[in-house]
């Protein structure tokens, strides 16, 4: 399964580039991930839980970061075992560009299953490899610029507020 996409996140290119390289934020945005360690440097150690269609597994697996430019690219690349459920393999070329909002972040997911994942059939396997992919992008976003409802609420807050002190 391959896909691509980019999303326009209102942080500058150093708070994205900080946030790829963390494993606190890493962890925020993995879905299903239960624990995230590790250094940038020397990779680092997950622990998944996901169900894909009747099958849940435990992947224990590593992140490893290459082709690292500073606040412009890097790959991630990703390899998980979960038992007789089979394994997980995908990485994800990253691309940082400015935009007029903040920093572009365009990316490249390339993703495998084995064992009985495979099984599944491959639209099941690429639908979900599709939805775990904009899970974590869209999540990444939201731990940098907050949730959206939450950015809209404080304004209507506000002109509800206006409104009755004017009415």
């Amino acid at each position: 399964m391959q896909m691509s996409d980019e999303r326009d996140i209102k942080a500058d290119r150093a708070t994205v580039w900080a946030a790829l390289l963390s494993p606190e934020v890493l962890k925020e945005c993995v879905p299903g991930a239960q624990e995230v360690t590790g250094t940038p440097e020397d990779g680092f150690d997950a622990l998944v839980v996901q169900k894909v269609g009747p099958v849940k597994a435990t992947f224990k697996g590593t992140v490893t970061l290459s082709n690292m430019v500073e606040m412009e690219s890097l790959t991630l690349t990703g390899e998980g075992k979960g038992g007789a459920a089979g394994f997980a393999k995908g990485g994800a070329n990253v691309r940082l560009e400015d935009s007029e909002t903040g920093t572009r972040l365009i990316y490249e997911v390339e993703a495998k299953v084995g064992g009985k994942l495979a099984q599944l059939g491959s639209r099941i396997v690429d639908g979900f490899a599709k939805k775990m992919a904009e899970q974590f992008f869209s999540r990444f976003e939201e731990v940098l610029e907050g949730p959206k409802d939450e950015d809209d609420a404080p304004e209507a807050e506000k002109k509800g507020w206006l409104k009755r002190l004017i009415s």
